[in-house]
């Protein structure tokens, strides 16, 4: 195994798809692999440990409070999404190969670590991505192996690939962070490419089973503002009894420079953040439903 160098000391100290895991191609800085081993496997033994949640394409691997669900969590982005979000800020986790090869036994030697962390806060892990469920084998085995250590456990997903989450894995997921784009299907369709049904059942199966969920939905100017649009998702928000919280998240420019270093033409250069003003009335809106808003 190779272990990666890192120049964030202090970070380390406390803080299924086909493209395999060929050599990263000009993936923009990110948070990194700090303190992690990377797999050593040739590719005939990477696959197979792939396909049975022995090993995963991961992007990076950051500390953060308050963000990726309650306390103080470890969120680990995961490689690969089968979306093309316009507004994307992880550009560099959409394809699997731009990912490393890490082994579930060394992810969870790193949870292991800041168990204590994660119950005196109130935190745990969120895996993200990417998405999360492009992976769902290397996603169960994590989320098994971290609620065996009693640590709360939360996946980031757009829902798309829903019907991969096994009713098993689903049993060991406290919290789903439901991102939906929007509420309107040719509006998700320009924003995504992808259709937005899958995401409205996944969210519904999430309901009936009982799972909290905290639906995210990003704000866009002349994208996803539209009222009417609005209107939609918090119409659905409001269908769903497990949604405890709203985040609206204002739309920022934060990911353009990955976009420009991958290459890739980024089609929101000229958008700007929405106003104060505009944010307030779409918080409202879903205010509007009987939903907790952030």
């Amino acid at each position: 195994m190779t272990i990666l160098e890192t120049p964030q000391a202090a970070v380390a100290d406390g803080a299924s798809g086909d493209q395999g895991f060929e050599a990263p191609v000009g993936r923009a800085a990110g948070a990194g692999l700090v303190g992690l081993e990377l797999s050593d496997a040739d590719r005939s033994e990477k696959f197979a440990q792939m396909r049975s949640g022995l090993l995963g394409s991961v992007h990076s691997w950051e500390l953060v409070t308050a963000v990726d669900g309650p306390g103080t969590r470890m969120t680990i982005f995961l490689s690969g999404c089968p979306l093309r979000c316009l507004y994307c800020h992880n550009p560099d986790t959409m394809a699997m190969r731009n990912g490393e090869p890490v082994e579930a036994t060394e992810l969870l030697r790193r949870i292991k670590r800041y168990r204590r962390i994660f119950a005196n806060s109130g935190g745990g892990i969120t895996l993200s991505g990417g998405e999360v469920l492009m992976q769902p084998a290397f996603a169960a085995t994590l989320l098994r192996g971290a609620k065996e250590m009693g640590i709360h456990t939360a996946i980031d997903t757009s829902g798309y690939l829903g019907a991969a989450c096994t009713d098993e894995m689903l049993a060991d997921v406290d919290l789903v962070l439901l991102d939906v784009k929007s509420g309107d299907p040719e509006t998700y369709k320009k924003v995504t490419g992808r259709a937005l049904e899958p995401t409205l059942k996944f969210g519904r199966r999430l309901a009936e089973s009982g799972t909290e969920v905290w639906l995210r939905f990003v704000l866009v100017p002349g994208l996803t503002d539209d009222p009417e649009n609005v209107e939609k998702v918090a119409e659905y928000a409001a269908t769903l009894p497990t949604v405890t919280r709203v985040e609206v998240l204002p739309f920022h420019q934060m990911g353009k420079d990955k976009w420009d270093s991958l290459g890739m033409p980024y089609e929101l250069g000229d958008t700007q953040p929405p106003s104060n003003a505009e944010v307030d009335r779409v918080r409202e809106q879903f205010r509007a439903k009987g939903l907790t808003v952030y």
